[in-house]
């Protein structure tokens, strides 16, 4: 039997605050190729997640990757504010403890690009 696809790969909006905008800008991207695609994942997938962040000048120095990699992660859990306890969003992953491999860039972004950066989830390859 063929394994389910998990493979998703969405353009993402350049970082600009306040974050739980941000968050759900990103849900919405990701949400839209999931639907597209017919994509679920389920709590027992182990996941891999690859991210570049475009960002203009100014920002590129001034955003740590690990508070952006945070937003990611609770924007494909369904969180942009409100409880922690409660998605606000439907989730696009159950739980980030799913996520066995992060790959995280920023730069500026390229002419081609408009501004928007890659997320990519796929289905973790390695040892788990």
């Amino acid at each position: 039997m063929p394994k389910r696809p998990l493979k998703l790969v969405a353009r993402i909006p350049c970082y600009r605050g306040p974050r739980n905008a941000w968050r759900r800008a990103v849900h919405r991207e990701a949400w839209l190729v999931k639907e597209s695609q017919g994509l679920a994942y389920g709590p027992g997938d182990h996941l891999e997640i690859v991210v570049r962040l475009y960002l203009e000048d100014a920002a590129l120095t001034c955003h740590d990757v690990d508070n952006r990699l945070k937003d990611v992660l609770d924007a494909l859990q369904g969180r942009a504010g409100g409880s922690k306890r409660r998605p606000t969003l439907p989730p696009i992953i159950p739980n980030d403890s799913q996520v066995y491999r992060v790959v995280i860039e920023k730069g500026l972004p390229p002419k081609q690009s408009g501004g928007l950066g890659h997320l990519t989830i796929r289905r973790f390859a390695g040892r788990g």
